[in-house]
């Protein structure tokens, strides 16, 4: 459900229940910041006892507020909280913020349950309002920073602290601030739904803690590109571990943070690490907006170790560099000959001006089709002496001279975090350069100017007859399991799920004891891999409980006496229900593939280098399912799995990929139909024959709930 927060952040009316007489309480604050900016005509005290509050005439209840009351700002303790949100929706308010926090639980459960009914949009609670500085509403229940101006930059933030940072240290002018607190109702999502058709407002930065809806952000996200708005995403709390860990190696090498990402990614939304590259992505993002393209970045100065450094840094971010084309050469050879033409461009490098034409230079670099964007690197510290403030002045005005008609963006970035010089800020800003301190946060922030590309091969997810039908005998066969207490599937149910889902996996079968396995063993063929059959045992490699290429009776029964005996003495309370017995499947590669349940994201699938050493190597990676097999091609590509399957300096024939990304894409939609009760899964390893890449699984795990 999508809610019109108009009534927020344009009321016409304001109620402020809690304000004292005393001036004491937030609600004072409120009204406070609302009489500075003339606003004395949209205010309703609420008091019992005082017939004006601050010079405004009260009423006494919140049943005596007049109709239609767009917005309540409700200044009241934690406990009652309910009570006031009821009183304000049976009188017909349309929206209320809550300050209040230190909620006990059963205030809390009542309250989040009687916000997420209401039909009134509630804003809160432990939140500190919304500052809307296009139309002058100070609806903060606190002093603000006088630098704070009005602008195109609107900023949403789930902590009240973020936005006071944001104020006391941004440099560009602002729409809206809005503090969320904890989110009892309305998300950020909410409110990035109104602001993508908000006139005011050209970008949105937002500071994350957790996201509670995915879809809904997603869906919001979309709506903010699709209206031309930019958006970039501060997520805190990185170093959480991921509560959905595993005895899988799948869930023992993801957390939170890898969700996040791979969110983030898919949506096409670009992130920066802290608050300095927040506000430069900003800056910049405030006057040249976002667009999807590779981001190819050119970088100039006047510095060589400067600009050198800058290559450093937008190679530890991942910005793609541009590579001149023949034409841009030529063209810097003619217009400033003894300029080295590569990427860095380094003018100081020719100190004689008359061979120096930086303007001729850059315009060539934006004429070029594998240019995207330029990076200016230039000192422009408060503190620089009259001479060097007159000797850069030449390189200055020929970067402006280079804005002049330039629809390709053009960002300067001084080399330290140091207070930019008045007079060089305004110079660029004149002609529509933005200008950010730091090297890092102005390299960070254009790279947000290259928004990622949203999938648009997403994986059918209508159901048909056949889908049903796997999905219905694989949720029968978990509960089967999980009736008999197993929270890890056997080996046949794994393996039979997985070849509902079209992944080709070894033959097997599951015997009680040696003789039996002498019985049987014609129907799998040797030679044949013998396996411990526990449900006490998730490894089954570590303890010993597996034996390879057993080619007659008497090396499989060896084998069988061997692993009772390792077994045996590595996990003695384990109980052995049997053995299995595997065809053997000899492999020139080994991946792993799997899957971890993620809520409320859905679950991540990752692919990579498999084998006993999986967690050593730590080549993954991951996406959200479900996946296309062109989805899983370009993971595969990401991982040195994919460098070897290319044909890694002839040490092993290349191969083709598209077997294991169809293994891959299978068990995302697994993951996808799946993954509420599969809570992990991991196949490891994934046997790859070189040069056809026919794979094929040789042992799985798989936990359920």
């Amino acid at each position: 459900m999508t809610r019109d927060v108009s009534s927020l952040i344009r009321p016409a009316t304001i109620a402020v229940i809690g304000a004292s007489a005393r001036k004491r309480a937030q609600g004072n604050a409120v009204i406070d910041n609302l009489l500075s900016r003339n606003c004395e005509s949209r205010i309703i005290p609420v008091h019992r006892s005082a017939e004006t509050i601050q010079g405004l005439a009260t009423v006494p209840a919140i049943e005596d507020l007049p109709d239609n009351v767009d917005l309540a700002i409700a200044s009241v303790p934690a406990a009652a909280a309910v009570e006031t949100a009821q009183a304000l929706e049976k009188r017909g308010v349309k929206s209320a913020i809550f300050f209040a926090s230190g909620f006990s639980q059963e205030d809390g459960d009542a309250f989040r349950s009687l916000a997420a009914e209401s039909a009134m949009n509630i804003q809160g609670p432990n939140c500190m309002g919304l500052i809307n500085l296009n139309d002058g509403l100070f609806l903060y229940p606190a002093t603000t920073s006088s630098k704070i101006r009005a602008g195109k930059v609107a900023f949403i933030a789930q902590s009240g602290s973020a936005a006071i940072t944001l104020m006391n240290s941004a440099e560009f002018g602002i729409s809206k601030i809005i503090t969320v607190g904890s989110e009892f109702q309305l998300t950020a999502a909410d409110y990035m739904n109104w602001l993508a058709t908000d006139e005011d407002t050209a970008a949105i930065g937002i500071v994350l803690e957790a996201i509670k809806d995915p879809d809904a952000f997603a869906r919001a996200a979309r709506r903010v590109f699709e209206n031309g708005k930019s958006l970039v995403i501060l997520k805190v709390g990185n170093s959480t571990i991921g509560s959905a860990a595993t005895l899988a190696h799948t869930g023992s090498m993801t957390s939170d943070a890898d969700t996040y990402r791979l969110f983030f990614n898919a949506n096409g939304i670009p992130t920066v690490a802290d608050y300095d590259e927040l506000n430069a992505a900003l800056e910049i993002l405030s006057r040249h907006g976002q667009r999807q393209g590779k981001g190819r970045l050119a970088i100039v100065g006047i510095s060589g170790g400067q600009t050198a450094l800058a290559c450093d840094v937008a190679t530890t971010a991942g910005i793609e560099l541009a590579h001149f084309s023949d034409a841009v050469i030529r063209r810097m050879g003619q217009v400033s000959p003894g300029t080295l033409a590569q990427n860095p461009v380094d003018f100081g490098s020719v100190t004689d001006e008359a061979a120096r034409d930086i303007a001729g230079s850059v315009k060539a670099m934006l004429d070029d089709d594998g240019i995207d964007m330029l990076a200016v690197i230039q000192d422009c510290q408060a503190g620089l002496h009259e001479k060097s403030l007159e000797s850069y002045s030449t390189p200055v005005d020929a970067y402006c001279r280079s804005a002049l008609g330039a629809t390709k963006p053009i960002v300067a970035i001084s080399a330290t975090s140091e207070e930019i010089h008045p007079d060089i800020r305004a110079k660029f800003e004149k002609h529509g350069i933005p200008i950010v301190s730091g090297l890092r946060e102005g390299i960070v922030g254009i790279g947000t100017i290259a928004r990622r590309a949203v999938r648009t091969d997403i994986v059918e997810t209508f159901e048909t007859s056949q889908t049903l039908s796997r999905k219905s005998h694989a949720l029968s066969l978990i509960r089967k399991e999980l009736e008999s207490g197993r929270f890890q599937l056997t080996s046949e149910s794994s393996l039979e799920i997985l070849t509902a889902y079209g992944i080709p996996t070894s033959p097997s079968l599951i015997v009680r004891n040696a003789d039996e396995a002498m019985e049987r063993s014609a129907e799998i063929a040797f030679p044949l891999v013998v396996k411990v059959a526990s449900k006490d045992i998730a490894h089954r490699s570590e303890l010993g409980g597996v034996v390879l290429g057993m080619r007659d009776m008497d090396e499989l029964s060896a084998a069988i006496a061997r692993i009772t005996e390792s077994v045996s003495a590595a996990a003695p309370s384990a109980k052995i229900d049997g053995y299995e017995l595997q065809r053997e499947v000899r492999g020139d590669l080994e991946a792993v593939a799997g899957f971890v349940s993620s809520p409320p994201f859905g679950v991540k699938v990752m692919v990579g280098t498999g084998g006993t050493l999986v967690e050593l190597t730590d080549d993954l990676a991951m996406g959200l399912a479900p996946l296309s097999v062109a989805d899983t091609q370009a993971l595969i590509a990401q991982t040195k799995l994919g460098k070897r399957m290319d044909g890694y300096r002839n040490l092993i024939a290349k191969t083709d990929t598209r077997p294991l990304a169809e293994l891959v894409s299978n068990l995302s939609l697994m993951a996808r139909d799946l993954g509420d009760r599969i809570t992990s899964c991991d196949l490891n390893p994934v046997m790859i024959h070189a040069g056809s890449g026919e794979v094929a699984i040789v042992d799985v795990l798989m936990t359920v709930k």
